[in-house]
């Protein structure tokens, strides 16, 4: 339902305004994701896979012949409450919204259905913009900046997501490395795409482009492909993250969101902040969650520039949510991590410089001389790669 109070609007941008709420985003548009519409509570992402199932023939099969199994399980989507509410005074729009004006001394006694669409438009576009950036890169938390968790947090908090490292720098052989790791049932499945930033993709159209006679002219854009997999840039990737997975807007797809518009009765409120002031008001309630299906059907390569974290004892912190250290220790040590930079999906990579003596990260020992990746669940620390 949808109550608009205290005007004489006509809705003529109010459907355009719900959609981008629900679906303003590159992931959407891109057809990338599958939304679930008017989650109030919760909603059960259904997992099911089986065992081999094929063997030799046999007359009289019985119960202890059966071979392969039905795993069944759920993954939750749980959308939070946030909010759009912004205030204006109709009289700062008086010189443009001139012929809208009544007659008389009082200008905007009511406020006019143009200029309700002019402002619900600016709007539009800006829920738009927020919400794209929090359905890839949101993290839940306290302010305003953190509404919930985006595709990107989900993957990088996943325990099961198959994580490349590669020492390359030049994009084509960065794919590669990616495009090796995927498992080749997930090659032939049409709904594969390699996500990446633009910026990356434009380093890579360069890289086409510089090969001779083989990408395309300076003046043309190299196809959206790595051997024969789409590839989709996007504004709001992280920059130098490559993940390869399943897309798309059915069932099939691993990527997930939930979104409810109606969860209040007033999903939009346009009316004036007080009876007696001037100013009117837009408030806009909104819910929303992500997550993915299935980790290991996600390939990443996480290449982002990571910062320095300090060592004091045997405390880590981190400033940033994407960190290294490096580190000799005297003895076998146990180190604790904390810092802002520890959030849901926080990557820590360690290197042990020392030859004989053992680094401990919760259960994760990291030996001498080798380099970890850690993973952050939102509670515990796993080995990423």
């Amino acid at each position: 339902m949808i109550v608009i109070q205290g005007t004489n609007y006509a809705g003529e941008v109010l459907e355009m305004l719900l959609t981008r709420a629900a679906t303003g985003n590159e992931l959407v548009e891109k057809g990338l994701i599958h939304i679930v519409p008017e989650v109030a509570k919760k909603y059960s992402i259904p997992r099911l896979r089986t065992g081999k199932m094929l063997q030799k023939r046999k007359e009289m099969p019985v119960d202890a012949d059966g071979k392969g199994n039905f795993t069944y399980d759920e993954r939750e989507l749980i959308p939070v409450d946030f909010m759009a509410f912004t205030t204006f005074n109709p009289r700062t729009f008086e010189n443009i919204w001139r012929k809208w004006q009544p007659k008389g001394n009082l200008v905007f006694a009511e406020l006019p259905a143009e200029g309700q669409n002019a402002l619900l438009r600016e709007l539009a576009k800006s829920v738009k913009f927020e919400l794209g950036f929090h359905f890839v890169n949101g993290v839940f938390g306290d302010d305003d900046d953190h509404l919930f968790n985006g595709i990107v947090t989900r993957m990088l908090s996943d325990k099961d997501v198959v994580t490349v490292t590669t020492a390359e720098t030049t994009m084509i052989k960065k794919l590669k490395a990616v495009k090796d790791k995927i498992p080749t049932v997930m090659r032939s499945n049409p709904g594969l795409r390699i996500l990446m930033s633009i910026t990356d993709f434009d380093k890579y159209d360069e890289e086409l482009t510089q090969q001779p006679n083989k990408g395309a002219n300076y003046t043309d854009m190299n196809v959206e492909r790595y051997k024969g997999i789409r590839i989709v840039p996007m504004s709001n990737w992280p920059e130098g993250m490559i993940v390869a997975t399943i897309c798309g807007m059915d069932y099939d797809t691993n990527l997930w969101a939930g979104v409810n518009l109606v969860d209040d009765m007033d999903v939009i409120q346009i009316d004036k902040l007080t009876n007696a002031g001037e100013k009117y008001f837009f408030k806009m309630l909104m819910k929303a969650d992500t997550n993915i299906a299935w980790g290991e059907d996600v390939i990443m390569l996480d290449g982002r520039e990571a910062v320095t974290a300090t060592l004091a004892g045997t405390t880590v912190t981190m400033e940033k949510p994407v960190a290294k250290l490096e580190n000799t220790p005297a003895a076998d040590a146990a180190f604790s991590i904390t810092g802002d930079g520890v959030i849901l999906g926080a990557r820590l990579t360690i290197t042990n410089k020392a030859t004989d003596k053992k680094i401990t990260i919760g259960t994760v020992e990291i030996e001498g001389g080798k380099t970890v990746v850690l993973g952050y669940d939102g509670k515990n620390w796993f080995k990423a790669v």
